[in-house]
C-alpha cells in the first residue's frame, strides 16, 4: 500500500513537470514558426528572475510562520487562549501576510 501511494505522489510531481516542459516547448515552437523573435524566450532586465522571487517568497514565509508561532505562544500564555486557536490562527495571519509582503516586493523588483 505505501508503495502504491509514493508512486502517485512521484507520478504526480513528474506528471507536472512533464505537462510543463512539454507546453513550453511546443508554445516556443509555434512562436518560432510563425516568425516570433527567439529574444522574447531571454529574460531582460525589467523582469526579476524566478530564482530571486522564490528564495524571496520562502524567506518570508519562513519569517512569517516563526512570528506566527511567538504570537500564538504569547496568546497562550498571556491571554490564556486555548492553543488549538492560538497557533494555528497567528500562523496563518502571519504567513498571509508575509506572502502579502513578498507579493508587493515582487511588484516593486519588477518596477525597477
Amino acid at each position: 500500500m505505501e508503495v502504491a501511494v509514493l508512486a502517485i505522489i512521484f507520478g504526480s510531481i513528474f506528471g507536472v513537470f512533464y505537462l510543463y516542459f512539454s507546453t513550453r516547448n511546443k508554445e516556443r515552437l509555434a512562436l518560432i514558426e510563425k516568425g516570433a523573435d527567439a529574444k522574447i524566450f531571454a529574460s531582460g532586465k525589467g523582469q526579476s528572475s524566478f530564482g530571486k522571487v522564490f528564495i524571496l517568497n520562502i524567506a518570508l514565509l519562513s519569517m512569517g510562520i516563526g512570528l506566527g508561532i511567538l504570537i500564538g505562544s504569547i496568546l497562550n500564555t498571556t491571554l490564556g487562549l486555548e492553543e488549538e486557536v492560538a497557533f494555528p490562527a497567528s500562523i496563518f495571519l502571519t504567513a498571509g501576510a508575509a506572502l502579502f509582503v513578498g507579493f508587493n516586493m515582487t511588484k516593486k523588483m519588477d518596477k525597477e
